[in-house]
């Protein structure tokens, strides 16, 4: 039955069960290893420090709790270090929580809790110690074979917490840390990515099949594809880029429901497109002018490793589902091969080239300037266009995922042709090339 189940999906998997009598699935909860899934799973190799970055209720304490115990079982000897943001933390999650130390022992090991010593003593010898990041003095001094550090983006003084950590883990051959967190960006987590023998799993919420399928469905459509949800849901670490023209809580700031942005005046896209078919995307941004005055990015309509006539044909499609009156389009291929390319997709519309020799930079920075004065929004999630527009830095820098900011790029074109209509107080100008 386990090997069959580590090919279900995760909805798959909670079917099955849901199917389950209570004392089976009792039984089956006490089977973890075998049955974990893959971000909880420890790695291969000589690793030094396991990372588990997870969204929240994905098993990272679970996952932590059965490790810490497989090591207490096999070590009599063994030493371990349990660090949380505060000692109430560790007690209430680590300890005594219902995926914690207490939780996961198997039958007849009966672990016992030392309140005055911060201990929790294993049956076979093993001795955990209960600390507070809080109080990162303490760990000045004592040796451990192994430790169990939990939700690390917490630790408000965590950078000399850590240190003295890891100062004291040289007890034994292979002294092991296991980190278990939902990422944020802080400076014990920079450290801690950076660190020597480093290994990392990573965890999505929506991959633990023990939670309710309506738990799930509720929290992607609540946050889904936005900051919070990337970052609490699916466990990734959105950080800021140094000199970022975007920063993520500015285009949080922005963000509104598509259903919400009320009537359209006119549309305009804007296209980055790829030097070749098989390297970069072919940008296609959609933005509108609304009646009140605002601008909207409406779709991210990109395409990636796309021939001409492909994202050509991607552009006429997003201009006839919105209604577009014109194409912006950066001139990199030359002005008269995108024009061309266009036309030859029986698009009908005026074609705007806009040269990057300008200085992307110099177009970038007064669209930026218009988020912070509130003037776009973006109407719905676009997880790769924001990627993208946070890594644009001031002065013409890129520091965002992917060689190219060929959607930010696009996005730009496109904004910043209605913004330069809003100024002249009229359309703005088309030239055909």
């Amino acid at each position: 039955m386990l090997d069959q189940a580590r090919d279900l999906t995760p909805e798959e998997l909670r079917r099955l069960l849901a199917g389950l009598t209570e004392v089976q699935k009792a039984e089956l909860v006490t089977r973890w290893f075998g049955f974990e899934n893959e971000g909880q799973r420890d790695p291969p190799g000589d690793w030094r420090i396991w990372l588990i970055r997870a969204g929240r209720g994905f098993g990272k304490t679970r996952a932590g709790a059965e490790w810490v115990s497989e090591v207490a079982r096999n070590n009599a000897e063994a030493r371990i270090a349990l660090v949380a943001a505060t000692q109430a933390d560790g007690l209430r999650v680590m300890i005594e929580g219902p995926s914690g130390l207490l939780a996961v022992a198997r039958p007849g090991e009966d672990p016992r809790w030392v309140l005055g010593r911060r201990e929790l003593r294993f049956s076979s010898g093993a001795v955990a110690t209960l600390y507070s990041a809080e109080a990162g003095e303490e760990l000045r001094g004592p040796e451990h074979h192994f430790a169990w550090c939990d939700e690390l983006a917490k630790w408000r003084r965590g950078e000399a917490a850590w240190d003295n950590l890891m100062l004291g883990m040289r007890l034994g051959e292979r002294p092991r840390v296991v980190v278990t967190t939902t990422p944020r960006v802080n400076a014990v987590m920079r450290r801690v990515m950076a660190a020597p023998g480093l290994a990392e799993t990573l965890g999505r919420t929506r991959e633990n099949p023990w939670l309710p399928g309506s738990f799930v469905a509720a929290m992607l459509e609540s946050y889904g594809g936005t900051r919070l949800g990337r970052q609490e849901l699916d466990g990734e670490l959105l950080e800021d880029v140094e000199g970022a023209l975007w920063t993520r809580g500015l285009i949080e700031r922005c963000r509104v429901d598509a259903d919400g942005i009320g009537k359209v005046a006119r549309v305009v896209i804007g296209v980055d497109p790829p030097a070749t078919s098989h390297g970069d995307a072919c940008g296609i941004v959609v933005a509108a002018a609304l009646r009140d005055g605002r601008l909207a990015v409406i779709e991210d309509a990109s395409v990636e490793r796309a021939l001409p006539g492909v994202w050509a044909q991607a552009v006429a499609a997003a201009a006839a589902r919105w209604g577009a009156d014109r194409v912006v389009a950066e001139s990199n291929m030359g002005g008269e091969m995108v024009a061309s390319t266009l036309h030859a997709a029986e698009m009908t519309l005026p074609v705007r080239a806009v040269h990057a020799s300008v200085g992307k930079a110099r177009r970038a920075e007064p669209v930026a300037l218009a988020y912070e004065r509130g003037q776009v929004v973006h109407a719905g999630v676009f997880a790769a266009l924001e990627d993208q527009l946070c890594g644009l830095q001031t002065g013409g820098g890129y520091a965002g995922p992917g060689r190219s900011p060929d959607r930010a790029d696009a996005c730009v074109w496109a904004l910043a042709a209605l913004l330069e209509g809003l100024r002249k107080g009229k359309e703005p100008g088309v030239r055909r090339v």
